[in-house]
């Protein structure tokens, strides 16, 4: 007997409250999907797409949360949409190469004036454009429904990490999977890079290998522009990269940050010189290249600006809430934050001890008050109760065993923001600086009149050489302290300007002199 839900064949669906990620969702989030959200599969024309699509979406729910997954839907619609309109042959995605599935898409969208591109919001940075979450959709699609590659992984071009052969380095807030050298467009130089890029793994921590690709597929891209003649990592000579850093500094307007950039070009082109033993490599990058440090400018928000944005937190969920009071009230930085153990809180007499491991560094302890601590165990029983026992508190609901990740945290405090319009004291959108809070934070303790030690012990620091920061942004603790002296300091001055009469009083009021 087949089953039948308000008489459509089931087979033909995929009913979202059937799958573990739709019951992990918050009351309010199944209420905005509504009694019974789907996908239609038949909209699909042909039974092999349908197939194809199926196994696509089920993925999607068990690797993503529900309301992405839902939202998906609208990306979905139109590739039917398209599909029916195209009336084509093909009965499978695999039927078409992935470059002429999406030209036929992006033909389709400008013919119904569908945008190509979005304005991509990041944290700390300029708006800029990427593709628009349709073609984004549409690729993922694409590269699901290819026939596995039996290869071993290394001889792919999209290796997934968790089958290498490697103990990987990693930090826990961010989440990589894979490494693609899809858009290295040099044949040699891609096979030279993979080489590279395996033993840089065994060595570093991804995050670090995954920005050196990023760097690698720039260079990629002008050499594929500028000099089409380069097929190997032997045919860069310092004249080329010379060229290159004139493009970076006049015609490039992807990245502006030369001396990270520039770092991580040349540790992996000094490793593909030692594999293949181009000695032309060696140092083919100098010192003088690279741009000098600067420190950033340490800022802070005013009371009022965390004030502002404050009210607006009840606006995103109550566990993304809680995450963000709880980043304030510590101190911390964000991958400390996202990384609390459930079993972070140590009850000791009448106190309350955390404990917080850093990524970055080492674990410190320091009391909390009894507020702080009511708000974590709250954090705590909510996660054991929509996900389990887990080792973070903030665990991802579809993979337990991993964090949320600052990018997950970022892209809803930025939706908020943009949706609700919240300035800062300037009258400008605020970003998402999630260290700033961290910043107010060691500025207050400076008000309070701690000691440089008990300043750095609460901000997890290992010596007390950033404490003079958080004391310089402090104007109001300068003027406080400094008052007495100032005002001393004046009147012998003044003491001794005997004689003077007039010509003070003159010198004083003389708007020139102002």
């Amino acid at each position: 007997m087949r089953l039948e839900l308000r008489g459509v064949n089931v087979e033909n669906k995929i009913y979202l409250n059937q799958y573990a990620a739709y019951w992990k969702a918050s009351e309010k989030h199944k209420k905005l999907m509504g009694s019974n959200p789907a996908y239609d599969l038949s909209k699909l024309p042909a039974e092999k797409m349908q197939e194809e699509a199926r196994k696509f979406i089920v993925k999607r729910l068990e690797e993503k949360s529900i309301m992405t997954v839902y939202g998906e839907r609208t990306e979905y619609h139109q590739i039917c949409d398209m599909l029916q309109e195209r009336r084509g042959k093909e009965k499978s995605f695999t039927d078409l190469e992935k470059s002429k599935w999406l030209l036929v898409l992006k033909a389709w969208m400008l013919k119904h004036n569908i945008p190509l591109t979005q304005t991509v919001h990041l944290a700390g940075k300029p708006e800029r454009y990427g593709k628009s979450k349709l073609v984004r959709y549409f690729e993922l699609l694409l590269e699901d429904v290819q026939p596995e590659d039996v290869r071993d992984e290394v001889l792919k071009d999209i290796w997934e990490l968790d089958k290498l052969n490697i103990e990987l380095k990693t930090t826990p807030t961010k989440n990589y999977r894979t490494i693609r050298f899809t858009e290295i467009y040099q044949a040699d130089i891609k096979e030279e890079l993979k080489k590279a890029i395996y033993v840089q793994l065994k060595q570093e921590n991804v995050s670090s290998v995954a920005r050196e690709m990023t760097a690698m597929r720039r260079l990629s891209r002008y050499l594929k522009e500028k000099h089409p003649e380069i097929e190997s990592c032997q045919d860069i000579s310092r004249a080329i990269v010379e060229d290159y850093l004139t493009y970076l500094n006049t015609e490039s307007l992807q990245t502006k940050e030369f001396r990270s950039e520039l770092n991580r070009l040349r540790s992996v082109l000094e490793m593909v010189g030692k594999l293949y033993h181009y000695e032309q490599l060696d140092n083919i990058i100098l010192n003088r290249d690279i741009p000098p440090s600067t420190r950033a400018e340490f800022k802070t928000y005013s009371d009022a600006e965390l004030k502002r944005i404050n009210s607006f937190l009840v606006k995103v969920d109550e566990q993304t809430a809680r995450l963000m009071i709880i980043h304030q009230m510590l101190g911390t930085r964000i991958s400390d934050t996202l990384t609390l153990r459930t079993d972070c809180l140590i009850e000791k007499g009448n106190e309350v001890i955390i404990r917080i491991n850093q990524p970055k560094s080492h674990y410190y302890e320091k009391p909390i008050s009894m507020e702080l601590a009511s708000l974590i165990k709250a954090a705590i029983k909510y996660t054991k109760e929509k996900i389990g026992d887990t080792e973070y508190i903030f665990a991802n609901e579809n993979n337990p065993k991993v964090s949320w990740t600052y990018g997950r945290i970022c892209d809803r405090i930025l939706r908020l923001i943009y949706k609700e319009d919240i300035r800062d004291d300037n009258g400008q959108l605020f970003g998402f600086n999630s260290h700033m809070y961290r910043h107010y934070y060691g500025v207050k303790l400076t008000e309070m009149h701690l000691d440089d030690w008990t300043i750095a012990r609460l901000l997890g620091h290992s010596s007390l050489r950033n404490v003079r920061y958080y004391r310089r942004m402090s104007n109001q603790i300068l003027a406080d302290e400094t008052r007495a002296v100032r005002n001393k300091l004046s009147q012998i001055i003044l003491d001794n300007l005997d004689g003077w009469g007039e010509e003070y009083e003159q010198i004083r009021y003389d708007d020139s002199l102002q």
